[in-house]
C-alpha cells in the first residue's frame, strides 16, 4: 500500500510562509484524490485543500482560499502545500492523506474525510503572533 510522509513544518511568526511536502510512496495514479488536513489541539480534524490526481482541480477551505496553494509534481510523487500569509490560527498538526476512487467512479472527486484510506504521519505547523 502507498505510504505519505509529510515535512516542511516548522515554527513562523504571522505573515510568514511554509511549504508542506507530501511524498508518496509510489506513483499514485492520474484520477485519485490527494489532500492536506489539519487538526490543532481540542479541535476537530478539518479539511483544508485537496487536488485531483493528474487534473486541475483543486478545493480550498475558505478559511485558506487566497492564501494557500495546493500543487503536484507527478515526477517525484509529491503534493505540496504552498502556505503564505500564515496566521496565528493556521497552528495545528498537518496531514497529507490520499483517496483512491473506485475504478468506474463517476461522482465528486472530493468525497470527504471518512473516504481517505491512507494517511501520514502529520507535520506540525505553529504560528506565532
Amino acid at each position: 500500500q502507498v505510504q505519505l510522509v509529510e515535512s516542511g513544518g516548522a515554527s513562523v511568526q504571522a505573515g510568514g510562509s511554509l511549504r508542506l511536502s507530501c511524498v508518496a510512496s509510489e506513483n499514485i495514479p492520474a484520477g485519485n484524490c490527494v489532500a492536506w488536513f489539519r487538526q490543532a489541539p481540542g479541535k476537530e480534524r478539518e479539511e483544508v485543500a485537496a487536488i485531483y490526481t493528474g487534473g486541475v482541480a483543486t478545493y480550498y477551505a475558505d478559511s485558506v482560499k487566497g492564501r494557500f496553494t495546493i500543487s503536484q509534481d507527478n515526477a517525484k510523487n509529491t503534493v505540496y502545500l504552498q502556505m503564505n500569509s500564515l496566521k496565528p490560527e493556521d497552528t495545528a498538526v498537518y496531514y497529507c492523506a490520499a483517496d483512491i476512487l473506485p475504478p468506474g467512479y463517476g461522482g465528486s472527486w472530493f468525497r470527504g474525510p471518512a473516504y481517505f484510506g491512507i494517511w501520514g504521519q502529520g507535520t506540525q505547523v505553529t504560528v506565532s503572533s
